[in-house]
């Protein structure tokens, strides 16, 4: 048994050896491979480590390179600045003495300059002493003197250039105005004269004068009493004149006279009663020939009064002209040339149809009746523009607005117009020409101009023979010997000029 387990425990022991021999082989080449790897490792890391200090070399070469290229350039250029900034300072220094040399010559010169100025100061002071010596007036009235001589040629050419700027506006003007003019007369037709201001009535046999006369003048006495008119009964045949001069008296007169005619019954108690019917109806036609004329013209909203002062002027004639009529035409006209020159055309219509209303009782009322119409429109219609316009229509006062100018305008056109009129041409004539020779026979008159159909004459006086407190004397005796002299309708305005005018060519 125990060679068994000696042999057993031999077995045993041989195969540990041999297994530590094997595993002794075993690990001997893994540790030479081991070692044969880390000297591989090795040299690979010193080939690596080698190149890394060489690579490490080069790129510190190449930054030494670069940063020894950048200095050489930054000096370069430093270098060339410092010889720009030297040139410039160079530069400086130069102009700096051009400079100075040029203030030293400057003050030289300046010197030179002031002493030149206090020779020439004393030099004047001398010529003007000397001057003052010969002209016997000083400096100061010299320069006051030279001053005037300045002042009156600045004066004289501005008065030839605003003499030259007014005579192109009034050619302008002028063109303006009969353009304006023109177009209204144009556009207004109305009729010529056909009225009368003479009241004639026809009887149908002169017997009938006699029983108009009545018993002892009874009859023709009750109808110009009760009229207050007067009756002319003359030779004329189948006719009787009524002479008044209030037209309206005179209408109701006519009227009652062709009923009592008609009637045959004439007594003074009919002729009372036929008169008072007479009134009735005249007083119903003036009120709607008034309020007919406002529809026509366009003017609503006038008072009651005016429109009865209105109708009124329908048995009121100028020269023939019917007044109620030549309203109506200067408010067409009126508003015409309003709308023309961009004026009020309602205040226009409504001062042309009012112009002429101061007629209607200009024969109870003193003054001229565009004053009269004035003060009416004043009390009734309660417009300042219009009673201005009124007042203003016949150049009676001291201003004019532009509806006055408007105004007359019109009334001009409607009164001068062919056939709006009935006084004669060689009438008007007769009568402008002793007006203007009534002004040409006193002395110092050189020329005289009968202007507004009559109303006015403008005098032209000889500066030289008559001076301004003479003007007013001849004003005066002027007017005086008009009223004394001519037969003439409502007033005549006299104007003396008297002016001195300054002629100059230039060449």
């Amino acid at each position: 048994m125990l060679p068994i387990v000696l042999a057993a425990v031999g077995g045993t022991a041989l195969g540990g050896a041999v297994a530590f021999l094997v595993w002794r082989m075993v690990v001997g080449r893994r540790i030479r491979a081991a070692q044969i790897e880390v000297e591989a490792l090795l040299t690979d890391a010193q080939t690596k480590h080698k190149e890394a200090i060489l690579e490490a070399k080069e790129e510190g070469l190449k930054i030494k390179s670069q940063a020894e290229s950048e200095i050489r350039e930054r000096r370069a250029e430093l270098q060339r600045h410092e010889k720009r900034i030297s040139q410039k300072e160079e530069n400086l220094d130069k102009k700096s003495d051009a400079f100075e040399r040029r203030e030293y010559g400057l003050l030289a010169k300046e010197k030179e300059a002031e002493d030149l100025h206090n020779h020439l100061q004393e030099l004047k002071q001398k010529q003007i002493q000397q001057l003052e010596l010969i002209s016997r007036i000083s400096s100061d009235e010299a320069k006051e003197l030279l001053i005037k001589a300045v002042e009156d040629e600045v004066r004289e050419d501005v008065s030839r250039r605003i003499r030259e700027i007014e005579v192109q506006l009034k050619q302008e003007a002028d063109e303006r105005a009969r353009e304006i003019l023109s177009q209204a007369i144009q556009r207004c037709a109305t009729d010529v004269v056909s009225e009368s201001t003479v009241s004639v009535v026809p009887l149908p046999s002169d017997e009938m004068k006699g029983r108009l006369i009545g018993r002892e003048g009874r009859n023709i006495r009750a109808l110009e009493n009760a009229t207050g008119v007067d009756l002319i009964i003359d030779d004329t045949p189948e006719a009787v004149t009524i002479s008044g001069f209030d037209p309206v008296r005179r209408e109701i007169a006519r009227i009652a006279l062709e009923k009592l005619i008609l009637d045959g019954r004439i007594h003074p108690a009919r002729i009372e009663e036929m008169v008072a019917t007479a009134r009735n109806e005249v007083e119903t036609t003036i009120q709607g020939e008034g309020e007919q004329a406002t529809h026509e013209v366009g003017v609503p909203g006038l008072q009651p009064e005016l429109i009865k002062l209105l109708g009124h002027l329908k048995y009121r004639f100028s020269y023939g002209q019917n007044v109620l009529r030549h309203s109506i035409e200067v408010a067409h006209l009126a508003g015409m040339i309003a709308s023309e020159l961009g004026a009020k055309v309602a205040l226009a219509k409504k001062a042309g149809l009012l112009h002429d209303i101061g007629k209607a009782v200009d024969f109870q009322v003193e003054g001229p009746h565009a004053k009269i119409g004035a003060d009416l429109v004043k009390q009734w219609d309660k417009s300042a523009e219009v009673a201005s316009a009124v007042a203003e229509h016949h150049g009676e006062t001291n201003s004019t607005s532009i509806l006055g100018f408007i105004i007359s305008a019109a009334d001009a056109i409607s009164g001068g117009r062919p056939g709006a009129r009935r006084e004669t041409l060689e009438h008007y004539l007769k009568r402008l020409e002793a007006l203007e020779s009534v002004a040409n026979s006193f002395t110092g008159v050189e020329k005289s101009y009968a202007i507004q159909a009559g109303r006015e004459i403008r005098i032209m006086v000889k500066p030289a023979e008559i001076d301004d407190l003479a003007a007013l004397r001849l004003t005066r005796d002027i007017v005086k010997k008009i009223e004394e002299t001519l037969q003439y309708p409502g007033q005549i305005k006299v104007t003396v000029i008297r002016e001195t005018r300054a002629v100059d060519y230039a060449k």
